[in-house]
């Protein structure tokens, strides 16, 4: 399915039946890799695995921005008209989560993995690949995660909705950066899960869905 938001079209798939649950992908993915999760989650959500700009089957772009992104998520929100959702972002959708909480009272349940609050939040590993493969190809995705994001103290303690943080204790985001996060953001829950890197318990994983099954039904 498509929707047009702010210029440009998403794609979409739409499964189950309950709360609207939205979820967005990391960097160079697409919705496909939530299939696991939807599979246990879709009896009790509404689950809408979304394309970001620039990914999958949504319009292609010349470059990309995080505000951008955030932007199109909110828009997404009110063309469906979706009210008390749940948000799940793993990585990249993890900092499109945090910016559209933000600004979106449409989002009353927020479940990140692997943000990160600035470009210097994750491993040293993984900002010289980065800079390698940009070197080569000059994708404006990997031009993102070099520059952006800058997302603030002041921003964090605006988001009102209740909130998970996630990461793997192995994970490419700075365990630093994770507990700051959490700790910014008012009644944050932190969890660092031994043994799992940035996306071993979500990328074609149930383990993903477990966690946002249980901790929405907390509500």
């Amino acid at each position: 399915m498509i929707v047009h938001v702010n210029g440009v079209d998403l794609y979409y798939e739409k499964t189950g039946t309950g709360r609207p649950l939205v979820m967005v992908h990391g960097n160079g993915e697409d919705h496909t890799i939530f299939r696991e999760a939807v599979d246990l989650l879709k009896d009790r959500f509404t689950c809408y695995c979304v394309d970001s700009r620039g990914h999958g089957y949504s319009s292609k772009v010349s470059e990309l921005h995080y505000d951008d992104m955030a932007g199109d998520m909110i828009g997404f929100l009110e063309k469906l008209d979706l009210r008390d959702a749940v948000f799940y972002g793993f990585s990249d959708g993890g900092i499109i989560g945090l910016l559209a909480a933000a600004r979106c009272s449409r989002i009353t349940t927020l479940i990140v993995s692997g943000a990160n609050l600035t470009p210097d939040g994750v491993k040293g590993s993984l900002k010289l690949l980065v800079r390698v493969l940009y070197a080569f190809k000059k994708d404006p995705k990997l031009s993102m995660m070099l520059n952006e994001p800058h997302i603030s103290d002041e921003l964090l303690r605006s988001i009102k909705a209740r909130t998970l943080v996630l990461a793997g204790s192995r994970d490419l985001v700075t365990e630093a950066e994770t507990r700051q996060i959490a700790a910014g953001i008012p009644g944050a829950e932190l969890r660092i899960l031994p043994g799992e890197g940035h996306g071993s318990y979500i990328v074609h994983k149930e383990t993903i869905g477990r966690i946002i099954r249980d901790f929405a039904a907390e509500e």
